[in-house]
């Protein structure tokens, strides 16, 4: 073998929960990933596993993630959720059954839909977070962490005590969801500043992953550009990412997504159906959403309503095809870096988890063949999870990253502009607040321990990226902004009783119940 590559995919999602309503469209986030990302996933290893096909890797469930995927309110929902697909699917294939367009592809989903709501029900029993940890402990997957709520930490800088507890928070719950220490961290959104990496290697991180810009502009530059990881001087390595391998699949444009066989992300017929077929299936309000259910391809740069039908077998032969390329590229690619580099060179290729099966339906697929395509038809690279490789490469260039994310643009002006600049001047006071009450009753017990963990809790919560990230896009923009005020006015509220001794226990119980994540929190990781 002259070289090395690894998939890195990032997981994550922010923690939403709505007990007070029967549905609501956000948790939809949740269910849609589920079903078309993770639990396709785990089918994929399945399978791989039950052929002797090797595959490495690695994998970050983001904290928030996993405390959806292990909170009852969000299991009982994701049941329910398959269920109703189940019922459309089936009123789908007696509406479609003489329709020889639409009528297989029906029938596709029904088949597909029964498969994963059994994996689910009475293989995992519910339980997403033991069939990840039962995936890793067999080997072939490393699962990362990231920080407690996808913080963005180098706007949290100002204020060190936010940045230890969201990396403290992030490996503590990882411990307690996979029974033992991760060995690398997803900084979120692949944002650097220089000082983090202490932080890590308190805590025993190994490694984290940048984008490309951190290491070709390190200090000193990167020798090896991106196809080898730098040592930070406190000890963690930073891997970073090949722009090469990530625009073949990433790009909306030249990336394979795009191909017109694949499966058309837009045309749902949750809005093509008509208005009383479809309500039961829709929001309660009779606002129309997607159903998961789409009959159409990619087609080309052509209206929605001119889209041609989806064929599962074309596309699952060209995802055969453009693994096949995928697979002939990086050998060629590999082959050329080893020649130039002297040493054997590593392709990093991190993605979002979610591109894969939410949004581009056939990628589970893809990297299935991927993994199946290199293991038989190549000697040139061998996959390999980012702490194998450096347990076999213990010795690497030192270096400091610049200061990068994997934003547009390449820095912080996602989660730093004109139209959510407010949130962090309320997120620093927030964070100063807390370290004062951690100072101030450093034994709390009882109910006063109970507000300051959820204090602890509500600001987390408010910190995390996702809201400015949603506003900068424009995507579910009031929510977001509506999500960050509750989690300040929570926090303040909490505070307010806290100084005035007058806590009330119904609003903490309240609190506790709606945002009910990372259950052994200490409010004094703020001291």
């Amino acid at each position: 073998m002259k070289g090395y590559m690894s998939f890195v995919l990032h997981a994550h999602l922010p923690f939403i929960k709505h007990p007070e309503y029967d549905e609501f469209l956000e948790e939809d986030w949740y269910f849609e990933a589920a079903v078309e990302t993770y639990l396709p996933l785990l089918g994929m290893m399945e399978h791989l596993r039950q052929d002797n096909v090797p595959f490495a890797l690695n994998l970050v469930i983001t904290p928030s993630l996993a405390a959806m995927m292990e909170d009852p309110h969000h299991k009982a929902r994701l049941l329910r959720y398959l269920d109703k697909s189940l019922s459309l699917a089936e009123a789908e294939v007696r509406r479609n059954r003489d329709d020889p367009a639409f009528g297989p592809v029906s029938r596709f989903y029904l088949q597909r839909l029964g498969v994963l709501r059994d994996r689910y029900a009475n293989r995992y029993h519910q339980d997403l977070i033991g069939a990840f940890r039962q995936a890793q402990d067999q080997g072939g997957l490393e699962i990362m962490t990231c920080a407690a709520t996808h913080g963005f930490l180098p706007l949290l800088r100002q204020h060190p005590q936010s940045v230890y507890a969201q990396i403290d928070v992030g490996v503590r719950e990882y411990e307690r969801h996979f029974g033992r220490p991760p060995r690398g961290i997803w900084l979120p959104e692949s944002a650097y500043f220089e000082g983090v990496e202490n932080v890590l290697a308190d805590h025993d991180i190994r490694y984290f992953i940048v984008d490309t810009h951190a290491l070709r502009l390190a200090t000193p530059a990167a020798v090896y550009d991106c196809y080898a990881p730098v040592f930070t001087p406190a000890g963690p390595a930073a891997f970073a990412r090949d722009p090469e391998s990530s625009k073949q699949v990433w790009s909306a444009k030249e990336g394979y997504p795009g191909d017109q066989w694949y499966r058309d992300f837009y045309r749902d017929i949750g809005f093509d159906r008509p208005f009383d077929y479809i309500r039961p299936y829709i929001q309660p309000t009779g606002l129309r959403k997607p159903t998961g259910l789409k009959y159409h391809r990619v087609t080309g740069d052509v209206p929605l309503d001119q889209k041609a039908p989806y064929d599962r077998g074309m596309a699952m032969q060209r995802a055969v095809e453009h693994a096949g390329n995928f697979v002939f590229n990086r050998t060629k690619q590999v082959e050329y870096l080893a020649s130039s580099m002297g040493r054997k060179p590593l392709v990093v290729a991190p993605y979002d988890a979610e591109l894969f099966g939410h949004w581009w339906f056939e990628g589970p697929d893809f990297l299935e063949q991927v993994f199946r395509k290199a293991a038989s038809d190549q000697q040139v690279f061998e996959f390999i999870t980012l702490s194998n490789y450096l347990r076999a490469n213990d010795v690497q260039q030192q270096a400091v990253p610049a200061e990068s994310s994997w934003g547009d643009k390449g820095y912080f002006d996602v989660w730093l502009n004109g139209e959510n600049d407010y949130m962090i001047r309320h997120v620093l006071a927030m964070g100063r607040l807390m370290t004062r009450m951690a100072n101030q009753w450093p034994d709390a017990q009882g109910l006063q321990r109970r507000a300051l963990d959820q204090a602890a809790r509500e600001l987390l919560l408010a910190q995390s990226s996702d809201w400015p990230f949603l506003i900068t896009t424009g995507t579910a923009k009031d929510y977001a902004k509506t999500r960050f005020k509750r989690h300040v006015i929570r926090f303040l509220k909490l505070a307010s009783q806290l100084r005035s001794g007058t806590l009330d226990e119904g609003f903490i119980a309240f609190l506790e119940h709606r945002d009910s994540l990372f259950p052994d929190i200490d409010y004094m990781v703020f001291k």
